[in-house]
């Protein structure tokens, strides 16, 4: 686990509101064609937070880099949803170091 990556993907608050999100798609997502269980399409995080395409983007590739969250790839489509064990283990570490 890179706790420096994970911390520097926690950093912005937009990642922290994607992480949110994630948390209860059905609360976020309900729009979304695709079944939630697939994960959530980079286009709903577009639309639900007024971002362009690139930058959405980009703060998901970082939480994918921090191990975050996983992608499901279906065509041209990637779904993205949360790792909760790498999430449960980074918060685990954090209380017994600091």
């Amino acid at each position: 686990m890179d706790k420096t990556e994970i911390l520097k993907a926690l950093s912005h608050p937009a990642r922290v509101e994607f992480l949110e999100w994630m948390r209860e798609p059905e609360a976020h997502f309900s729009s979304q064609a695709h079944p939630l269980d697939m994960g959530i399409c980079a286009k709903q995080f577009e639309m639900r937070c007024g971002l362009s395409q690139s930058t959405v983007s980009a703060h998901l590739a970082m939480l994918e880099k921090a191990g975050l969250v996983k992608t499901n790839k279906v065509g041209q489509w990637t779904f993205y949803h949360r790792d909760e064990d790498r999430i449960r283990s980074f918060i685990d570490h954090l209380k017994t170091s600091l």
